[in-house]
Formats: C-alpha cells, structure tokens, sequence
C-alpha cells in the first residue's frame, strides 16, 4: 500500500474532447471541483491531461484556469473512445504528472476505463462523487448508496486514488480563453490496441430525443396520464402530443415514475416512447436539473428519491392532499395535468 502526507496532494484532472464542444459541460464541472479542492487542501498542484482529436482548442478554453502543467494527448486513435487506448492514455497521464489524486467526470468513456487504470497503478478508485470536504489535511469524498438513500463519507491513505464525479454536483469552473503551452505526451499503441475500430454513431433526430441529461428542465410523467379522465375515458393519445410537444418546445429531458413504466407489464394503456431507461432513479441514477415539474404524480418515495437533487421542484396533480403537498415540492399546482400542459404547449408556442 502507497502511504502519503496529506499536505502533498498533486491532482491530475482528466478530460476528453469533443469535435462540437471541446471542453464538455460535464469537465467544466469537474475543473471547478479541482479548483475548490486545491484551495481546500493549501493550494495543492493541478495537472490537466486533455485526450482527443485534437487538443489545442480545448487548450485555449481552459487556458484562464491556471494549471501547473497543461498536458495532452492527440491524434485520430484517441478521438473515440476505446477501452485499451484509453487505458494506455491514462496510464501514460499518471506516469508523467505522478499525481495522488485523479478527478475525471463520470461520463460513459472514463467511467469504463478508470477502474481498471486505477488496479494497474497499485491505487484505488471511488465512483459517483458528489462532493469534498478537508479536515486537518485529511480529505473525505461523498456520495449516495442504496437508490439515493444513504450518504456516506469515505477516506482513504492509499494512492493514486481515482474519483468519477457526478455531473450536475459541482459549479462549473468560469475562466476566459487564450493561448495556453501545452506538453505533448506520446503513448506508442502496440497493434492489438487498434482491434476495435469505430464504424460510425446511430443515434435518433435531436427532435426525437426523451433523455437530455444538459436540459434546464426535466417533465416527469407519472401513471396518471393513462388513467380515466373526467369525462370517464382514457386519453393516451392525447397525453402523447401534450407531453411530445413539451419536450420539442421546451427542450427537456422526460422521466418517468416507476409506476408508469410499469403499466406495460400489466397489460395497461402505456405511453410508447417511454422505457425504462426514462424512469427517475432506474438503477440509482439521481438526475441533476436545474428544474423539475412532475405531473400525475402522487409524490410519494420511490417517485421524489430519485429526484432530490432538482434545484427548483413543482408538481401538477388535481389531489390537493397528494405527497407532493407534504414539503416534497417548491409548488404545488393543483389542476388537470391536461389542461395545463395544453396552455403552456400553447404559450411556449407563441414564445417561439
């Protein structure tokens, strides 16, 4: 076991590239992070490791941050993302900055590979870090177990140790652009890391799209949607165009309560563009919008756990003594669900 002194952290941040936004949102979180951890632990040393395509214009971006050593590693190979050249890079990352902590956001791509970087260099790793906190040098990290429910504070003496953090629970890090010096890292691939190649990305229309993990807004549907209405009938059909036509105007991601997705199993009415994926909490994921407006929802446990780490909640239900009206949402609108999604479809319209 690696032993260290809390007053020598060194921080190495990981972050890859896109072609469309060279530093994405997620990594700008994660810099913020490394710069209040710094801070914390008496302005320890932060490393940038950039992999990509191209590096030099995320280089730019983030030149305003004030890295000790901005380090990078390009060319084609490393565009998209690949288990065993992603691997070599982050080895070669850590071998050069000889860091004790490496922060990367947890996105698809480093949440594969950096466990088992993490066991190749002798260090450990902790996945879905929500937050910090240094007493006496010593840093903890935090995050949720058991479907949201638990949090717990974790130490460890042994390093490198690794930390994927959760997108949505830092601020992001604001700096201006400019011309940054950037040292190239070279990583020689034997042939048996190019096996795998990348033939192309299938992915629907941008109009088509339920799940926008960046959106400012996440419309949770519950089971009361394909419910009789007043008038004694179902009205899936129109559910559909009223939800549908939110998420194309308003831009928002859609989730689901565990009920309603659900429904299919019981041979119930179901919304056809909902799956489980949709459902807020599968698996213990915790979204992290800025707002949210659950609708036909009863607000109960299993549907507000999930959903905690909203900034701003509000709720339609026509039930004005529904869980959602027990301190579980900002505001609570107590009206059909139908009606109000058609006016404000319609007032968004106009706004366009």
């Amino acid at each position: 076991m690696k032993e260290h002194k809390p007053s020598m952290e060194k921080i190495l941040v990981l972050i890859h590239t896109d072609g469309n936004n060279p530093v994405p949102k997620a990594a700008l979180e994660t810099l913020g992070a490394a710069k209040q951890l710094a801070s914390s632990l008496g302005d320890a040393a932060v490393v940038v490791g950039l992999v990509g395509a191209d590096t030099q214009q995320a280089a730019g971006q983030i030149a305003g941050f004030g890295a000790e050593r901005l380090l990078a590693v390009s060319g084609m190979e490393f565009a998209q993302a690949r288990y065993s050249t992603d691997a070599a890079v982050i080895e070669a990352l850590c071998k050069t900055a000889e860091p004790t902590l490496v922060l990367a956001p947890a996105t698809s791509r480093w949440s594969r590979v950096a466990p088992g970087v993490s066991h190749r260099l002798g260090g450990k790793i902790d996945t879905h870090v929500t937050g910090f906190s240094v007493g006496d040098g010593s840093l903890q990290i935090e995050r949720w177990y058991y479907r949201q429910r638990m949090v717990a504070k974790v130490k460890r003496t042994q390093r490198p140790w690794f930390l994927t953090l959760d997108p949505g629970s830092f601020p992001l890090w604001e700096g201006e652009a400019g011309s940054a010096t950037v040292e190239k890292v070279e990583v020689r691939l034997p042939d048996s890391c190019n096996r795998t190649e990348i033939a192309g990305v299938k992915a629907p229309p941008a109009d088509e799209q339920t799940i926008r993990p960046e959106a400012e807004v996440l419309f949770v549907a519950g089971a009361g949607w394909t419910k009789k209405q007043a008038d004694g009938q179902v009205h899936t059909g129109d559910a559909e165009k009223l939800i549908l036509g939110f998420l194309k105007k308003a831009k928002a991601s859609l989730g689901s309560s565990k009920s309603l997705v659900d429904l299919g199993g019981e041979g119930q009415a179901v919304l056809p563009f909902l799956s489980h994926l949709n459902q807020v909490g599968q698996t213990g994921s915790t979204p992290r919008h800025p707002k949210g407006l659950a609708t036909c929802c009863h607000g109960e446990e299993p549907h507000v756990v999930g959903w905690r780490f909203i900034n701003e909640r509000r709720a339609v239900n026509l039930d004005a003594n529904c869980g959602w009206a027990h301190g579980k949402t900002d505001v609570l609108y107590v009206a059909d669900a139908f009606k109000v999604m058609a006016k404000v479809n319609e007032m968004l319209g106009e706004n366009r």
